[in-house]
């Protein structure tokens, strides 16, 4: 565990600043009736979105994050019924009353439950806008592209876990709430990506290990888009995951896990998180390289999530890395392709 860091005053005074709004009441009378609205968020996450690696969570105490860290975003998509309920993602329960609002308006602070089902609504559709945003649904084929039920505060370890049966994710509230941090938000909606592609998508080691790693990419790119999209500030190393959510029990720079460790197939010990990082390596070192071929990270992002949809249930690392290089191929030509699988041979993965 990190050691517990009491905020100066200055900073506590900034928080009131925030003006944490009353919890509104049940929902007895008719909702908004609009489909957008506004909420406070964290601009990905507090230590992404400053810098601070000093950063803990005190027990949810307001004062242990800055104002800076919030900013209030539009909500869209919402089904006007004055709950955080939409057209992508209903916010099922949660610990403590669920937020309602007949204006849409949604201004809670970390000290609130509502504050991390808010965060979930927002970023689970940011996801599915992101998502479509590369032409899945409309010049590719839809991925996830349904209501999509989530549970805030679930769960009381500090974990977080997608299920099928029923077709959910729930975030736990162990450490720093999980729905806190917009990586691990997405990075479990990743994960029911996969299995909307592919059904019972995780049925071997390395397949599951490739789910963790896409799981792990996704919930970075999908903040950086957001960070590009609002104008939003990024100060910490994006290729290290979920850097609040793991200052609970990591040391500074915090990272759950990294895109760097060097790891290749040799260093496999059949834990799908460490052996998950062997893949994400590849993935943002691809990345890098699109991005310097001029086609940018979102052509990588629209030929990865393409090629998923090739992936065996039980797949291992050379047979996805295969249908990945394949799709690169196709839709990015021979020089994205063989960076592709340059990326993937330096991890040791071949085919």
């Amino acid at each position: 565990m990190s050691a517990r860091v009491t905020r100066i005053a200055a900073a506590a005074a900034s928080t009131l600043a925030l003006c944490a709004v009353a919890l509104p009441a049940q929902a007895d009378k008719p909702g908004s009736g609009t489909s957008t609205g506004q909420a406070r968020i964290f601009m990905v996450n507090p230590v992404q979105s400053t810098g601070d690696q000093s950063l803990t969570d005190q027990k949810d105490a307001d004062a242990a994050v800055p104002a800076s860290a919030y900013t209030v975003a539009q909500l869209r998509n919402l089904d006007g019924s004055g709950y955080l309920s939409g057209k992508w993602v209903k916010v099922e329960s949660a610990t403590g009353t669920p937020a309602f609002s007949k204006t849409n308006t949604f201004l809670f602070t970390r000290s609130q439950d509502q504050f991390e089902q808010v965060m979930a609504y927002f970023f689970v559709n940011q996801a599915q806008e992101y998502l479509q945003s590369l032409g899945f649904g409309s010049t590719l084929r839809p991925v996830l592209k349904q209501q999509f039920p989530v549970k805030v505060d679930q769960y009381g370890g500090d974990n977080s876990y997608q299920t099928d049966k029923p077709y959910r994710v729930r975030y736990g509230k162990g450490g720093v709430d999980d729905a806190e941090d917009a990586e691990v938000i997405v990075h479990e909606y990743g994960h029911a990506v996969h299995q909307s592609q592919v059904p019972g998508y995780g049925g071997s080691v390395q397949a599951g290990s490739i789910g963790e790693a896409w799981g792990d990419y996704f919930g970075v790119t999908v903040g950086l888009d957001a960070a590009k999209q609002y104008g939003w500030p990024v100060k910490a190393d994006p290729s290290c995951p979920m850097d609040w959510d793991s200052t609970s029990y990591t040391s500074a720079p915090h990272c759950i896990r990294s895109f760097h460790t060097g790891l290749t197939v040799a260093d496999a010990n059949g834990e799908v998180h460490h052996d998950g990082q062997i893949w994400g390596q590849a993935l943002w070192e691809i990345r890098t390289d699109y991005e310097a071929l001029g086609l940018g990270s979102r052509a990588w992002d629209t030929t990865l999530v393409d090629s998923q949809f090739d992936y065996a249930p039980d797949t291992s690392f050379s047979g996805a890395a295969k249908a990945t290089y394949d799709k690169a191929l196709q839709r990015d030509g021979a020089a994205a392709a063989a960076a592709v699988k340059a990326r993937f041979n330096a991890r040791g993965i071949t085919w």
